[in-house]
């Protein structure tokens, strides 16, 4: 027989019988619990939740039959043993039909006790293999669903990413062929405009790699007290380089802002960065108008670090601002990479942070980030 103990509860009517078959399953190793009818026996039940019951079929109060269906409602798996007399066989059907394990006669033999609580503990034990197999089966369908979707993942990834290297090497070669030219020519203006390509291009290529970085690399939120200012300078310099050839107004505000903000300054820094990038490019793609201003607005509100990106270019419909933050999703062909809008936006909900984003089209956008006050413990990602 099994030596794992397990908890068993008696119900009989009479003392005698209850004190032998207790005297019995303690020298087999169980914990045992008594109960005089199946009223008691109920009560200690839900207090104990025994795993096999053992119960007279006819009793006081309430009978075996009554008591089996209601353990067996209260819990499916527990094993209910009946113990019947010579004349109480068709109640003893009766209690198989209703999930009894086994039934044992009167006078309870010894031997033929054990092998009864031996079949439920074997009951038991498959029991709970069956849900440790299934527990197991149902994790590696989760793991096998999860490399599924990372290599369906990867394979997208790799595919945007090629797709976009492509569109950045043809810049390259564009800047390099107009610098050569300048250069033979000696046309300075040509070489200057060359240069600018080839500047704009080389920019294009770090934003894709520390975007991929990003997005593959896990790593832990670095909160840091960091000043407004040096943090306003730091993206004023970044943003430098990104409008020096197109005619957009950067303005930022930060009247309203405390003077030191709470977080991790290179992966909001990566995340700010890429959305002034969106905005960047819809201010270009507006061929409507020549001039385009792009504000960046600071401000703390209630227990709130409110940060606003808004751009007139042109805007968003409907569809491309459902999908904005879908992982590969661009709508700027080659000149998206797909990665940044959906990493900024993680790195905003690292934060405890949310962010929204109202367009319209031909008339703007405006991303909204809302940001805890409060600084963050360190915490993986």
């Amino acid at each position: 027989m099994d030596k794992t103990p397990f908890t068993i509860l008696i119900v009989d009517d009479e003392e005698d019988i209850r004190e032998v078959l207790e005297i019995a399953l303690m020298d087999m190793g169980h914990e045992v619990f008594l109960a005089p009818d199946g009223k008691k026996a109920l009560e200690l039940f839900e207090e104990q939740h025994p795993a096999i019951v053992i119960t007279d079929i006819k009793m006081p109060v309430m009978g075996g039959i009554e008591l089996l269906k209601q353990v067996k409602r209260r819990s499916p798996d527990t094993q209910v043993i009946m113990i019947t007399g010579h004349g109480d066989m068709d109640l003893t059907i009766d209690s198989l039909k209703f999930g009894a394990t086994d039934f044992i006669t009167k006078p309870v033999n010894v031997d033929i006790l054990e092998i009864a609580v031996t079949k439920a503990v074997d009951q038991l034990i498959a029991q709970q293999k069956l849900v440790e197999y299934t527990q197991k089966l149902e994790l590696l369908v989760l793991e096998k669903t999860k490399l599924t979707d990372h290599l369906s993942s990867l394979g997208l990834m790799l595919g945007t990413v090629s797709h976009n290297i492509k569109g950045l090497l043809t810049n390259l070669d564009g800047g390099l062929f107009i610098a050569r030219s300048g250069l033979q020519k000696k046309n300075f203006d040509d070489i200057a405009e060359g240069m600018d390509l080839l500047s704009q291009a080389v920019e294009k290529i770090k934003q894709l790699i520390m975007d991929i970085l990003l997005y593959s690399k896990e790593r832990s939120m670095d909160i840091q007290s960091v000043p407004l200012d040096q943090f306003i300078k730091d993206i004023q310099e970044t943003m430098k380089m990104k409008l020096a050839s197109h005619p957009i107004d950067f303005q930022v505000k930060s009247d309203n802002a405390p003077a030191t903000l709470n977080l991790d300054p290179s992966s909001m820094m990566s995340a700010l960065v890429n959305m002034l990038d969106n905005a960047v490019d819809a201010c270009v793609e507006d061929k409507d108008q020549t001039g385009h201003i792009i504000r960046l607005t600071i401000e703390e509100k209630g227990d709130q670090l409110v940060i606003k990106i808004q751009d007139d270019g042109c805007g968003m419909d409907v569809e491309t601002k459902s999908r904005i933050f879908d992982l590969f999703f661009s709508s700027k062909q080659v000149k998206g990479t797909g990665f940044g809008l959906f990493i900024a936006r993680n790195i905003i909900a690292q934060h405890k942070g949310t962010i929204t984003v109202e367009s319209v089209k031909r008339r703007g956008t405006t991303f909204t980030i809302f940001l805890p006050l409060d600084p963050l413990p360190n915490q993986g990602v």
